[in-house]
């Protein structure tokens, strides 16, 4: 236990402390907002500024989450990693450890977007409503710190990794509604996006945020907060499961790869390159 508070303090310290990094959090998201906020405004949404607002939110949880792995690849490569495995300690505290600290960072930058987006008009009705955001923001942070650790384990070179960032979150973010209405999509590409989970996500955390879990189907396919598929309605409840059945997945994945992880073949020679002894 004491391994994962560790690694947990060392990293959310870390975030504090990188000052730039929180200024820019709360600034460049209602850089988004002012910028798609018209865009959602040709679509049925009723309050398309609270709309986007809660979709960036919940991309900043994604991204922040995912992120796991460029810090993950950087301790092992310094051989920070190295020197924890020195002492008798089990290699899942490790990964529990990194995905704590990575999902904990992820909520404190989904919070404090939250509490800046107060004064553009974002309240609840509700008392219950603030602790169910938090609450799914801190379950989508587990779901894709597991799978940012999967990757970091699995992909162990940083500037691979960083290509294969791009390649992951660039259709995931554009492909969940976030930026883009999926009404405003080709039919080929809407079909694509039911097999994003953050497509749900968002989703949901919308749902959420907007208080309309109570509305009927068809007004929560008509603003894009449940979907139909084939004739199935997959309204915010279902899409909770399919992100849980996903986050199992990676979750089970990633702690097997970390694990079964070779530091011994990773080494760090000079011009911070990258060597893997096959």
């Amino acid at each position: 236990m004491r391994v994962i508070t560790a690694l947990w303090c060392r990293n959310v310290k870390l975030f504090i402390r990188n000052r730039v990094q929180l200024i820019l959090i709360v600034l460049m998201p209602f850089f988004y907002v002012y910028l798609l906020s018209n865009i959602f405004k040709s679509t049925y949404v009723s309050n398309p500024v609270n709309y986007v607002l809660a979709g960036i939110v919940i991309i900043v949880v994604f991204q922040t989450s995912l992120n796991i792995a460029t810090s993950t690849i950087d301790d092992i490569v310094s051989g920070y990693m190295k020197e924890i495995l020195v002492s008798p300690v089990k290699r899942v505290q490790i990964a529990v450890g990194q995905i704590m600290s990575a999902t904990t960072i992820a909520v404190l930058q989904g919070i404090i977007i939250l509490l800046a987006g107060y004064f553009t008009g974002m309240k609840y009705s509700s008392v219950i409503t603030p602790f169910a955001i938090i609450g799914f923001m801190i379950f989508v942070g587990l779901v894709f710190s597991s799978l940012g650790l999967f990757l970091a384990a699995s992909i162990k070179n940083s500037q691979t990794f960083q290509i294969v960032s791009v390649a992951i979150t660039t259709p995931v973010t554009f492909l969940c509604g976030v930026y883009v209405p999926l009404s405003l999509l080709p039919k080929s590409l809407q079909f694509i996006a039911l097999f994003n989970p953050m497509t749900y996500a968002a989703a949901i955390f919308r749902t959420l945020s907007l208080e309309k879990m109570s509305l009927p189907a068809e007004e929560l396919i008509a603003e894009q907060l449940a979907f139909e598929a084939g004739g199935f309605i997959i309204t915010p409840q279902v899409s909770i499961f399919i992100i849980l059945a996903f986050g199992i997945l990676f979750l089970f994945l990633s702690t097997i790869v970390f694990t079964k992880l070779d530091f011994s073949a990773i080494n760090r020679v000079k011009g911070n390159k990258d060597i893997f002894q096959q």
